[in-house]
């Protein structure tokens, strides 16, 4: 994890803590990265709720509840997909602010998407101002470097946008 990575997450920890507001993951190709970054934290403990690697297409909708259509029509490297993980996870962990990563980390494409293309999903409970309950936001972004590389910046831009979002 770079020094900003590591710092952006202590600044997510710290926020969230302040806040009192509880964080949730729904992974994809960042396949961890996202919760353990926020883990490593001290006092992570008092904001992270939990998170689910569904890194296999079909564990999108059997974890968290993914439309299957959608997942046939589209494949997992959607911007609908990611909300809906979002959506998911915080359902699943009973959070206030829920992260998705969905994407391409390579080294080859996947369901005809290019390597390095991704989506970051935010999902919010906002139960006073939105008559579901949940305020989305999903941001596509398109990475390069290797695995490593694109799977770190996306677990960054997850990290970010959970700050702006929330």
């Amino acid at each position: 994890m770079s020094v900003g990575a590591s710092e952006m997450a202590q600044r997510l920890v710290e926020d969230f803590t302040r806040r009192g507001l509880r964080f949730a993951c729904a992974e994809s190709l960042t396949a961890g990265l996202v919760s353990a970054g926020v883990a490593d934290v001290p006092g992570a403990s008092r904001v992270l709720r939990g998170a689910a690697v569904t890194y296999a297409t079909e564990a999108k909708a059997a974890v968290l509840g993914v439309d299957e259509a959608l997942l046939a029509k589209r494949g997992a490297v959607d911007a609908e997909v990611a909300t809906q993980m979002a959506r998911g996870a915080l359902r699943l962990f009973k959070a206030d602010v829920a992260a998705a990563t969905t994407g391409v980390a390579g080294p080859s494409e996947q369901d005809g998407q290019p390597v390095g293309r991704c989506y970051v999903a935010i999902a919010v409970a906002d139960r006073e101002s939105k008559p579901d309950g949940v305020r989305c936001y999903v941001q596509e972004f398109i990475f390069s470097g290797d695995r490593a590389a694109i799977r770190r910046a996306a677990s960054e831009a997850a990290w970010r946008m959970s700050l702006d979002q929330a």
